[in-house]
């Protein structure tokens, strides 16, 4: 019999007597808990938000249709074995089972909206993981490229430099040797937009079935079966990291020879519909007028759901890399670590094989992997890591908060969870003194550390932004302004932002005697730091970094508490200078994994297991991960409430 239990936090642990009865359950569940998600989920992936969001829902409708992110998903359900298919539909059935019993008048946006949440088929989870993993990788990195090669020519370089990433993620891990247990331990967070309600579900999955028996907990995404990134089976615990890879690829076709086409019609609430081309060239997808994008995804009519199952009946190193191997995209670093001691880090993913023309002949045949001695560790946080990401991939992360995990791991034994939490928690952030040696003396007794009850970090906060304004506002980068990009890339071509992720770049440049694009960045600098002294700053950085989830309709339902850390930092909460310091981006989720004892560990999100929200669960985590501290893992089903 399938069973419901939940902490104090509200995550549901469930258990059942078989697979299917287990998927079925988590289907169904979810359906409860995030109603709402659920149903803005299916309408991302099929194209359909501007049905409810009138005109502001096009771009993407667009995008996401061009993209063909239905059929993607379809062919690649097709190709799934049986078994996990059946997975699949046993979750889409506990889904719409789910869906039936909650009333539309109880779901603030349904009700708001007016409408109802439709019944899922079983390719829909395959489409919805799809569509949240569209812009995950470099389509808007590479239109940038693009845009600013034509635009600012050879001193684009500036405003390449590796930076932020999108998608990001920390994940690091120690060998037995190192730690106060004797066992591996596993820590990190990955970094996404911060959503309400948020893209990963923290659960557990018991399967009681003696002859398939597993016990996972882990982080989900809402409308997939099983655990997918962040998991411990008890035996063994994984966590991945974004590689950074060119898995898509873009080029312009401003004359495309289409060799599939056909129309779609999209409705738009308080509007006329609008027809949609959906063409592609013997190359790839035309995803906007004039561009083509080929996917890795697109070209195997494969997600990689095949892994799902194997990942949680894996017992050991072994196993979780050899479900990994049927991983697609996106490609990931992954940390993989087990009870008898080892710990292994690989990519995991299709990474495609370019000739001297960039024309994709094969794969990628065997991924890097390194074996991590029991008295060792290992970090990965997008960075360039070495050898083996030429072979991967073109730009990556900058190193500062790689370089700092492993500084702060660097001769550190005894190490545990309250050990890892302090790692979580650093805001030390190395480009303050690569920036603020344009004014020199200026920030001297600082700390560089973005605390949030910090005057020095809003001020020094304040300088960076009213730099970078002075910097944008240049006349050589308005005709970066001047593109037809669809609306749903601009946030990748904006300039302001552009040169806020550059400015370490570009101080070090002018610090080397160079003048980027013919700017005295000694004297804007020196500009900056005059406004900001001759004005108001913030008393504290946390009195305008505060945490702002995004929510697809603009409700306002989660307390902006202040938090601590920046883009750069390991405690990730990203501010974009001269545009927010608000932090709507950053951790989504914060875990460590202690082999020795699961309920020894902890787990964290921005804000809760409920999507509804004035459920006591809406956002009951939002304290807690503002001050950098993690939930409880229990297990023990004593200690649960039934139902």
């Amino acid at each position: 019999m399938a069973s419901l239990y939940r902490d104090a936090y509200g995550v549901p642990h469930l258990r059942a007597e078989s697979v299917a009865a287990l998927a079925r359950l988590q289907g169904e569940v979810t359906a409860r808990d995030r109603t709402w998600q659920v149903e803005w989920l299916r309408r991302r992936a099929t194209g359909t938000t501007a049905e409810v969001l009138g005109a502001a829902g096009l771009s993407w409708d667009r995008f996401s249709r061009r993209m063909r992110t239905v059929e993607t998903a379809q062919r690649a359900h097709a190709t799934c074995g049986d078994e996990t298919r059946a997975f699949l539909a046993a979750y889409v059935d506990g889904l719409n089972a789910g869906l039936e019993t909650v009333d539309p008048a109880d779901v603030p946006e349904l009700a708001d909206l007016g409408v109802g949440a439709r019944a899922w088929e079983p390719w829909m989870p395959l489409a919805t993981f799809l569509a949240q993993h569209l812009l995950f990788a470099n389509i808007g990195g590479l239109l940038w490229k693009a845009l600013a090669d034509d635009v600012l020519g050879a001193d684009a370089r500036f405003l390449s430099s590796e930076e932020p990433t999108a998608s990001g993620s920390n994940a690091w891990a120690a060998g037995g040797a190192r730690t106060a247990s004797g066992f591996p331990l596993i820590g990190g967070d990955p970094h996404r937009n911060i959503e309400q309600p948020g893209v990963y579900q923290q659960v557990r999955l018991a399967c009681e079935d003696p002859d398939d028996p597993f016990d996972v907990v882990g982080f989900s995404f809402v409308g997939v079966p099983g655990v997918q990134h962040f998991a411990h089976a008890g035996e063994v615990a994984w966590a991945i990291t974004n590689a950074c890879a060119d898995y898509q690829d873009v080029r312009p076709e401003p004359a495309p020879v289409v060799v599939d086409s056909r129309t779609e019609t999209i409705a738009v609430r308080d509007g006329e519909a609008v027809e949609v081309a959906v063409d592609r060239t013997a190359w790839g997808l035309v995803f906007q007028d004039g561009w083509s994008v080929r996917t890795s995804s697109w070209e195997l009519g494969d997600l990689g759901f095949d892994a799902l199952l194997p990942l949680l009946r894996a017992r050991t190193v072994d196993d979780v890399d050899a479900a990994l191997d049927r991983w697609v995209e996106p490609v990931n670093n992954a940390v993989i670590a087990d009870r008898a001691g080892q710990v292994r880090y690989r990519i995991a993913g299709r990474v495609p094989v370019r000739d001297e023309a960039g024309e994709w002949t094969g794969w990628l045949a065997e991924p890097n992997r390194a074996e991590v001695p029991a008295d060792g560790t290992v970090v990965t946080a997008n960075e360039r890591r070495g050898p083996e990401s030429e072979r991967i991939g073109s730009v990556f992360a900058a190193p500062w908060r790689a370089a700092r995990i492993r500084a702060l791991l660097d001769g550190a034994d005894g190490l545990d969870t309250e050990a890892f939490v302090r790692i979580h928690n650093d805001t030390l952030l190395q480009t303050v003194p690569v920036v603020t040696a344009l004014v020199p003396g200026a920030f001297d007794g600082w700390d560089g550390r973005m605390d949030a009850d910090s005057g020095d970090a809003a001020r020094y906060a304040a300088f960076r932004s009213a730099l970078v304004r002075r910097i944008a506002a240049a006349p050589v980068f308005e005709k970066l302004a001047e593109h037809s990009h669809e609306d749903v890339l601009a946030p990748w071509l904006d300039a302001t932002y552009r040169i806020g992720t550059s400015l370490p770049r570009l101080a070090n440049e002018a610090v080397a005697g160079t003048a980027p694009f013919g700017l005295d960045l000694f004297a804007l600098a020196r500009e900056a730091l005059a406004e900001v002294d001759a004005g108001t700053v913030p008393e504290t950085w946390g009195d305008t970094h505060v945490v702002e989830p995004i929510h697809a309709l603009g409700r306002d339902d989660v307390p902006a508490l202040p938090v601590s850390g920046d883009a750069d930092c390991v405690r990730c909460c990203i501010s974009y200078a001269a545009i927010t310091d608000a932090c709507s981006r950053g951790s989504v989720a914060r875990y460590v994994w202690d082999l020795a004892d699961r309920e020894a560990g902890g787990w964290v999100v921005p804000t809760g297991a409920s999507g509804l929200p004035h459920d006591l669960h809406h956002h009951d985590q939002l304290a807690l991960w503002a001050a950098g501290e993690l939930a409880p893992i229990v297990t023990d089903w004593s200690r649960l409430t039934p139902g």
